[in-house]
């Protein structure tokens, strides 16, 4: 059986809005576990925070001191994917550029993978 190479990007902004977060939190070794859950009128749903370990089986990807941790479940759904933060007029928050979703929910909080 051939092994699969799984790849997820967060982007400086992204990075620096999570370490912030964990600072003011006096999180002082962050972990971010990023999940894809059922969910939504679309079929999935992610799911972000802080975890205090990694469990066996997760992909752990390392930007800047921050490590995300993505469960075997979730990692082919985000394979490609990137997290960012954004702010805008409306305000600011996470989004993931996820290069998997084939649709959407109208209301954008759910997605489906074709």
């Amino acid at each position: 059986m051939q092994k699969v190479a799984f790849n997820f990007f967060a982007t400086d902004k992204a990075v620096q809005e999570v370490i912030r977060i964990a600072q003011e939190n006096n999180i002082t070794e962050p972990i971010l576990r990023i999940r894809v859950v059922p969910g939504g009128c679309s079929g999935f749903q992610y799911a972000m925070g802080f975890d205090d370990t990694i469990e066996e089986g997760d992909h752990v990807f390392e930007f800047g001191g921050l490590r995300i941790a993505i469960d075997q479940f979730s990692m082919p759904y985000v394979n490609n994917a990137e997290l960012d933060y954004v702010m805008d007029f409306m305000g600011g928050g996470f989004t993931i550029r996820n290069p998997n979703v084939s649709g959407s929910c109208g209301c954008g909080s759910s997605f489906s993978c074709g």
